[in-house]
């Protein structure tokens, strides 16, 4: 799952940037609002944390904005202030939730999950190919009535695989859709966590759903 954070306080942003990534989200972030409105108008997010006070374009302008391009991507604002009519008019606006700072981020990545199911209903609440389950809300994945464990990282290579069922996707489409945006190594790493994938999803149960394209990428196949 993919999140843009919209945050101008360097350290507060790193925090939740690292906490996110660590949870197996794919996270990206701005420090003002101008930079911030732009990838989110160009670019596609499961959810986006938004602070008000903003260098550059307002957290309220933004907001407003985003709903009138035709931008639904839900959004959980942020601030200092806790005054009713600040979150009345965060609401009226069209933010879809509202935190106070300092928050826990336990609370924090509470509310993010709950933005993401409420939030992308053309997508199915549960990804199914074959015998093999993937659930986005229970972040759990059942492959023949047996729960497997993944890591956040082989959970999210897995997602997106299964979201492109059928399809070749290539090194770079998975970096870029998986890794963090900050991520700079070698695209290789895919074959090390796809390798993963196949001695947890497939070995155990005598299937081969990870195709290898030589020279393109990867089809996931299901139940091949």
């Amino acid at each position: 799952m993919r999140v843009l954070v919209v945050e101008d306080e360097v350290r507060l942003a790193e925090t939740i940037r690292r906490g996110l990534v660590a949870e197996g989200f794919v996270t990206a972030v701005e420090l003002n609002g101008d930079d911030g409105f732009a990838i989110a108008c160009s670019d596609e997010f499961d959810v986006i944390v938004l602070d008000i006070m903003l260098p550059g374009k307002h957290g309220y302008d933004i907001v407003r904005d985003l709903r009138a391009r035709g931008v639904w991507t839900p959004i959980l604002m942020l601030s200092a202030k806790d005054g009713e009519y600040d979150l009345a008019d965060a609401f009226d606006l069209g933010a879809d939730d509202y935190l106070v700072k300092p928050f826990s981020f336990v609370v924090f990545l509470a509310r993010l999950r709950a933005l993401v199911r409420r939030g992308a209903p053309q997508r199915p609440s549960i990804l199914t190919v074959g015998d093999l389950s993937l659930d986005p809300a229970k972040h759990q994945v059942i492959r023949a009535g047996i729960e497997l464990t993944l890591t956040p990282r082989e959970y999210s290579v897995l997602e997106f695989l299964m979201r492109n069922n059928g399809v070749v996707v290539t090194k770079t489409e998975i970096v870029r859709s998986v890794w963090d945006t900050n991520y700079e190594g070698d695209e290789n790493i895919v074959e090390v966590y796809i390798g993963y994938l196949r001695k947890k999803v497939d070995l155990p149960f005598g299937t081969h759903s990870i195709e290898t394209i030589r020279g393109i990428g990867y089809r996931f196949v299901g139940t091949a």
